[in-house]
Parts: structure tokens; sequence; C-alpha cells
């Protein structure tokens, strides 16, 4: 049987997924959404972004605008990640030189 769900509902699956990076078996396991619609879901969003990229050639596409925040956000907690190390070397340095 198969289940209904109503359209905000497919647009936060899709999103969790596109957006924020989540794995098709956690979300499945935590929305009870089977892998195949989550992907077919994946799927139809980004042929519809590109279709109205498309109709709007100077407005860039949404999937690429999404793609590139991820890649920002990984990016960031890199460089946090590189800045608190550095911040620890320089304390450990500076205990050393006293």
């Amino acid at each position: 049987m198969s289940q209904k769900f109503t359209p905000d509902f497919k647009e936060t699956i899709v999103r969790l997924h596109v957006e924020q990076g989540r794995t098709l078996q956690s979300i499945t396991k935590e929305y009870g959404v089977s892998k195949a619609s989550i992907s077919k879901r994946c799927s139809n969003y980004s042929k519809e972004c590109q279709n109205r990229a498309e109709t709007q050639l100077h407005r860039r596409n949404e999937v690429e605008i999404i793609q590139e925040n991820v890649r920002l956000r990984k990016e960031l907690e890199e460089m946090k990640k590189e800045n608190l190390f550095l911040k620890k070397a320089a304390a450990f340095f500076a205990k050393e030189i006293k």
C-alpha cells in the first residue's frame, strides 16, 4: 500500500538530502520513506530547477546555489578546525618560549 505524503513533507525530505547532505539511509530510518522514493523526488526537484533556470537564463540555477552553499559550509567547517588547531599550536609554542 503506497503512502500519501503532503507536498510540504516531500519538499522537507528533498531539502534534508540536497541541502543538508543527509544520507538516504538516515532519512529512510527517520521518516520511513523508501530510498527509491527519495531519489525520485530529488531527481524531479533537480529537473524542475533546471527547467526554471532555462526559462530564466539571467538567474542562477537553484541546484547550483544549493551545491555551492553545501560546499561553502564544508569549507567553513574545515577552516574552523584549522583555526582551532592553530590557536592550540600557538598556545603550546608560547608556553615553550617562556
